[in-house]
Formats: structure tokens, C-alpha cells, sequence
């Protein structure tokens, strides 16, 4: 378009307005982005505090579950259980310093359970063919300790299935015997056992070669013959320790004895004939004590548990031996 006058181009309102309108609408549309995107900074920041903030809460609730399952915190033996009670602590199988009724295990339970000011009275419930006779002293002589520290507190144990060899040996400590009619009780006797190859060894033509450093370094070797005067020193410290074992069966079960030259053979006697000779002292189970002996009938479980890594451990231990003996199966099925 030109101008009528002068034939020069004219200038256009509508191109003047846009050119001078045109750096204030950039620099609006700039702010907003500036603004939507410090917004979404922002957000994004929130959002990752947050996420840090709930993975920190998640790990501090899975460790305390974990100190929880270890004994850590929040023991037995921090708090005292509400009402009067009766106190369990159970010896399950063999008695060894690596097996469930180790010593270290079965006295925390008993100290635990006297402890407890709601204890009314405690019951060491058996059922173990016996193991170390270390091991069943060591629970013996804590039994006879807390018993003097608690005179007020007694204690009973209550056989299940079995209560022999070193499982007999911890029930003496306990103020009364409890049994079923077909409990197995008794085997008072020591013993040493092993295997020799000597035999099997000539058969495959197998030098024994044994070098030692002491005469008798090489004590009770499976695979040298048979010493006499090893078998005589065997046989002397195995009567050494049934002494000690017959002793403590004649001052924990007192005048009750009806001793016998059978008694401290290793024999074994059902629970009705254990009471007739002074082993046991009376049928009864663990309900059944609780209710009518210690008059406390609710039963609170004092024994030990392993621990989280314990569990987990032994459960390892048992996949790897069930992994291998199926390759050995899956071996020989070949």
C-alpha cells in the first residue's frame, strides 16, 4: 500500500502494534515456561526427598523386625509378663553344646522363667535320649542354684517320651518327677564308642602309618589295633564319670531310692515301673502340674528359640545336605 500524496510506502498500524508488542509477549511466554518448569524442578525434588525419606522408614522397620527375631531387643528378659503363670522350658533331643538342648540354651530359659516375678512355678519338660555329660551337669548344677536363689519358686520336670542317660541326669535336680505309664526313664551308665578298621584295612591291603608326638598321643586310634592299657585308662574314666552321674542321682532323689543292683546299669524302665523304684515320683503331664501342682494353669514358654542367623543357617545347612543327596542318588540312579 502507498501513500496517496507522496507514492512512498505507508506504514501499517497493525505491523507497528505487532513489532511493538512483540518483546513484551516473549519475555510473558518465557516467564511462564520459566515458572512451569522451576514447578516441575521443584516437584521432582519433593518427590525424591520423600522416596529417600519412606526407603529409610521401610529399613529402619525391616532392622528392628530383624533385631526383633534375634533377641536383640524386646526380650523376654526385658519385660515381665502380666498375670501368674506357669513357666515352660522344654529340652527337645540330644543334649550337645551344638544342638537345641545345649547347655548355654536351656539355662537362659530357666533363668529367664525364674526371673519373672509372675512365675508361680516352672516346668522343665524332657524328652531326650541323653548326649554330653558336660552339658547335662552344667543344667543340673543351674537347676540347684536357682532352686536356692527362689525358694519360693518350685521346680518339676515332666518326661515326655524319654528321659535317659544325661536327659535323667538334669531331671534329678528338679524337686519332683513327673512321668506317663510308658515314658522310657533311667540308663544311669556312661559310654564310649567308636569303630575299628584295622581288619578291613589288611583286607585292602592298607599301611597304617601313625606318627606322634607322646606316648599316648594316639590314644584309642580307630585304625591301630586295640590297646589294652588304652582300654583299661578308657575304662577307668568312664567309671570315673558314672560315679559322678550315680551320685547325683543318690543326692537329687534322696531317700526315695529303692536302689537295686540293676539301678546304676544303663537299664531303662518304663514310667509306672520308674515310680516304683524312686526314679519318678508320680504320673502326670505338663496341663496337668500347672493346673493341679503349681495352681498357675496358664502356661508361658520360657525356652530359648534360635536366633534369626541361627535359623537361617541351619536351614542352609540342611538345603546344601538335601541338594547333595539327591546328586548322589541322581549319581548312582545313572
Amino acid at each position: 500500500m502507498t501513500d496517496e500524496t507522496t507514492g512512498l510506502p505507508a506504514a501499517s498500524s497493525d505491523g507497528a502494534r505487532t513489532a511493538a508488542t512483540a518483546p513484551g509477549e516473549a519475555r510473558w511466554e518465557r516467564d511462564v515456561l520459566e515458572r512451569l518448569a522451576r514447578s516441575a524442578l521443584d516437584e521432582q525434588r519433593r518427590a525424591r526427598h520423600w522416596g529417600i525419606f519412606f526407603k529409610i522408614l521401610t529399613f529402619v522397620y525391616l532392622f528392628a523386625l530383624l533385631f526383633i527375631a534375634m533377641g536383640w531387643i524386646g526380650g523376654r528378659g526385658e519385660t515381665q509378663l502380666s498375670g501368674r503363670h506357669t513357666a515352660l522350658v522344654s529340652i527337645d533331643g540330644v543334649i550337645a553344646v551344638d544342638a537345641d538342648a545345649s547347655a548355654e540354651r536351656v539355662n537362659q530359659g530357666l533363668q529367664d522363667a525364674f526371673e519373672d516375678t509372675n512365675t508361680a512355678g516352672v516346668i522343665v519338660r524332657i524328652n531326650s535320649p541323653g548326649g554330653s555329660p558336660v552339658q547335662a551337669n552344667q543344667i543340673n548344677q543351674e537347676i540347684q542354684r536357682l532352686r536356692a536363689k527362689h525358694p519360693k519358686v518350685p521346680l518339676y520336670v515332666v518326661v515326655e517320651d524319654i528321659c535317659a542317660s544325661g536327659g535323667y541326669f538334669v531331671a534329678a535336680a528338679a524337686e519332683r518327677i513327673y512321668v506317663d505309664p510308658a515314658s522310657i526313664v533311667g540308663s544311669i551308665g556312661v559310654l564310649m564308642n567308636g569303630f575299628g578298621f584295622t581288619g578291613t584295612m589288611d583286607k585292602l591291603g592298607v599301611e597304617r602309618r601313625l606318627l606322634t608326638a607322646g606316648e599316648n598321643k594316639g590314644f584309642l586310634d580307630p585304625f591301630s589295633p586295640l590297646d589294652e592299657g588304652e582300654r583299661a585308662y578308657a575304662q577307668t574314666m568312664l567309671g570315673e564319670i558314672h560315679q559322678q552321674f550315680v551320685d547325683v542321682v543318690r543326692k537329687g532323689r534322696g531317700d526315695k531310692l529303692k536302689e537295686t543292683p540293676e539301678m546304676f546299669s544303663g537299664l531303662v524302665w518304663t514310667g509306672e515301673k520308674s515310680i516304683e523304684i524312686g526314679l519318678a515320683d508320680a504320673v502326670g503331664s505338663v496341663d496337668y502340674v500347672a493346673r493341679e501342682v503349681i495352681k498357675a494353669e496358664r502356661v508361658v514358654e520360657f525356652t530359648a528359640a534360635k536366633n534369626l542367623l541361627e535359623r537361617f543357617a541351619q536351614r542352609l545347612g540342611m538345603a546344601m545336605a538335601n541338594t547333595l543327596m539327591r546328586s548322589a542318588t541322581m549319581q548312582l540312579a545313572r
